[in-house]
């Protein structure tokens, strides 16, 4: 029996021997097999990833794709956009800006077009990646990498002005490879337009601007701070005590060593039921920035850059220019000097009429020290023999004023400089001329060709202006006849450190009729009823009217139809809308006056519109006296609910943009009126 287990035993000893070899087997094959299968698929990966990143990269490229092109001259007639010198290079940086067209329409644009005066050539660049098409944004330049451009904020609006919205977004132009990248940060300043950005070693410095929600414009005076090497912003926070600028947009706000000078600008005051008031500043401010180079403590709180407001004395008014907006200074860095060109001076003459005065003179305003401000005259070229001609005016809108002979210490000092010669301190007018006084008022005998006051562009305001090494360059700008506003496309160049003469690059194409302003006071004589009536529907003041409409294009417009029909999802879309389309001004006096106002309460609403609802009821039903007015006031209460969603999500709107509920109601009790659009270039 022994043998015969011991001969199993055997047996099975060698049937597991011979599986575990098989096993063995299998399980090298395995190996074998799987050491081959994964470097097979290690290559594949490797394919997969370089593929990858290799469509990776031209979806990149495509979409940073830049395509240059050269154009025949400057960019497009346009308002509002920004001229910039190049950092590291002699070119000049046309970005965005806004046109509004004769019959109502609004288009803005996006592009980059660049500069070479070497060869006067304006050349485009357009990228799929950058920023919206916009207009009173504000850009710097810095040379660092290659030179860059940084913009920030702006506004936008749809064709027809339905829809309006103002930026926040913060973006940076590569000038050597001609890219647009979008720089995010979850710290930033909020939306605006009319702001003004000064690049000082490597921080950007930001300051005022205004938000406009529809129903008020909004003037800020934050300062803001972004360091170009963290890539971070920051607001700098001021005690209640110590002395800083007032909110204002429009303003001048050039860099220096040792910070950055700030001048003049622009913002409206609003009154409790009357029309806001545009206010015209021109006080200067120097922001006094210190960089801390010494090793940093161990204290937290240290800071390297410590800022501070200054507030500067008025220099003397016998030197300095008239009362202004619409004069952004450029920086002449060769002279450490702020060159100021035209500006408007609008005049109250009565409490319903506005008279505005449109200059064309030229002044520079030094920077070191306390400031001072000189006059740029012309040179006249002297003449070789025989007697000179009549002289014109060669400072158009300077006429002498009754004081001329008076002299002023601070400004007699500018002949001693002999690089000053020509911009001699002289007096300023009292009361500005309407006009720049024109030589062709003198007999033709009599003007001398080769005067220097011959060349001077046409008064405006808001121009474009950029210095280019020792060149001042003026593009553009916007000027006004009687109920019209052109927008100017002239490019000229002047030789500062020469001042002999303005060169034209490119001659305005526009014809500016010379029966407007008296043909628009015929109308306004001939239609003041209909002009009454319009006072009170919609509120737009024709001094404050930006685009001129025709009567073709008139239309009653129900502002909650346009919604519902543009806007039939999204509450805070139709809220936007609501906001756009409550300040068309081609909108029926009934749709204007049957339309509650954000602010507004039930009350208040029926009784600005008490009368056109006892009508309505009476056409449509039977009921007289009291039963009139209840049916009334029905119609009244069924119009507000209807609108009550739109109007709470606009008063959140508001109250985003800072407005409390005491300013809504402000603005609902000055009605229709305090709601109305206002001229977008006195913003």
């Amino acid at each position: 029996m022994a043998k015969k287990k011991s001969g199993k035993d055997a047996t099975k000893s060698a049937a597991k021997a011979a599986k575990k070899a098989k096993a063995a087997q299998k399980v090298e094959r395995k190996e074998k097999k799987k050491a081959t299968k994964t470097k097979e698929e290690f290559d594949e990966d490797d394919q997969d990833l370089e593929s990858i990143l290799d469509k990776i990269q031209r979806e990149w490229e495509e979409a940073h794709k830049v395509t240059e092109e050269l154009v025949e001259g400057p960019p497009s007639r346009r308002a509002n956009a920004t001229l910039t010198p190049c950092p590291n290079g002699n070119h000049l940086w046309c970005i965005g800006g806004e046109f509004f067209s004769d019959d109502g329409k609004a288009h803005f644009y996006g592009d980059v077009y660049r500069y070479s005066p070497e060869k006067n050539e304006w050349r485009k660049f357009v990228s799929p990646t950058c920023p919206g098409p916009r207009s009173a944004h504000a850009v710097v330049a810095s040379p660092a990498g290659g030179g860059k451009l940084y913009l920030f904020g702006g506004e936008f609006s749809s064709l027809y002005q339905n829809s309006f919205h103002h930026y926040r977004d913060f973006w940076c132009f590569d000038i050597s490879t001609h890219t647009w990248e979008r720089i995010e940060t979850k710290v930033r300043p909020s939306a605006r337009s009319g702001h003004r950005m000064a690049m000082w070693k490597h921080y950007i410095v930001l300051f005022g601007g205004f938000y406009d929600p529809g129903i008020k414009t909004n003037y800020l005076n934050d300062l803001w701070i972004f360091d170009t090497q963290e890539y971070k912003w920051r607001q700098i926070e001021f005690k209640e005590t110590e002395r800083r600028p007032s909110p204002r947009s429009g303003f001048s706000f050039l860099s220096t060593p040792e910070g950055i000078l700030l001048h003049g600008g622009y913002c409206k005051e609003y009154v409790k039921g009357a029309l806001p008031v545009g206010v015209m500043l021109d006080d200067t401010w120097f922001l006094r920035m210190t960089l801390n180079t010494e090793a940093p403590t161990t204290s937290k709180s240290s800071d390297p850059l410590t800022v501070k407001w200054e507030k500067r004395k008025k220099s003397s008014t016998a030197y300095a220019p008239s009362l202004r907006s619409g004069c952004t200074m450029a920086l002449w860095s060769a002279k450490n000097m702020g060159i100021l060109f035209g500006g408007v001076t609008d005049e109250d003459t009565s409490e319903e009429t506005m008279e505005s005065v449109f200059h064309n003179d030229l002044y520079g305003y030094q920077i070191t020290g306390n400031g001072r401000w000189l006059s740029m005259n012309l040179k006249r070229p002297k003449k070789k023999g025989g007697a000179q001609k009549k002289k014109a005016p060669v400072q158009p809108t300077r006429p002498d004023p009754e004081d001329e002979d008076e002299q002023d210490s601070e400004g007699s000092s500018a002949n001693e400089d002999e690089d000053e010669k020509n911009m001699k301190p002289t007096k300023s007018s009292k009361a500005p001329p309407k006009a720049a006084a024109s030589t062709n008022s003198l007999p033709e005998d009599e003007v001398d060709p080769d005067d220097p006051a011959l060349t001077v562009p046409m008064p405006r305001y808001n121009a474009m202006l950029a210095v280019l090494r020792n060149t001042l360059y003026i593009y553009g700008g916007i000027f006004e006849k009687g109920s019209r506003e052109y927008t100017l496309d002239d490019f000229h160049s002047l030789q500062l450190d020469k001042l002999d003469r303005y060169v034209c690059l490119k001659a305005s194409e526009i014809a500016i009729a010379d029966g407007d302003e008296e043909s628009s006071s015929d109308e306004d004589d001939d239609e003041d009823d209909s002009d009454d009536d319009d006072a009170t529907v919609d509120g737009r003041d024709e001094t404050e009217s930006v685009t001129v409409v025709g009567e073709e294009d008139q239309k009653d417009v129900d502002v909650l139809e346009a919604i519902e029909e543009e806007n039939p999802d999204s509450l805070r879309v139709q809220a936007t809308a609501f906001m756009g389309v409550a300040k068309d001004t081609t909108r029926s006096a009934e749709d204007v006056i049957s339309t509650p106002l954000p602010g507004e309460t039930l009350a208040m609403f029926y009784a600005r519109s008490r009368e056109y609802w006892a009508q309505k009821a009476y056409g449509t039903t039977d009921s007289r006296g009291k039963q009139l007015r209840r049916d009334g006031f029905t119609m009244a209460e069924e119009r507000y609910a209807a609108y009550k969603p739109i109007l709470e999500e606009v008063e959140r709107i508001l109250a985003e943009a800072g407005l409390d509920e005491e300013e809504m109601r402000k603005g609902a009790a000055a009605g229709p009126q305090g709601a109305s659009g206002q001229s977008r270039n006195r913003r």
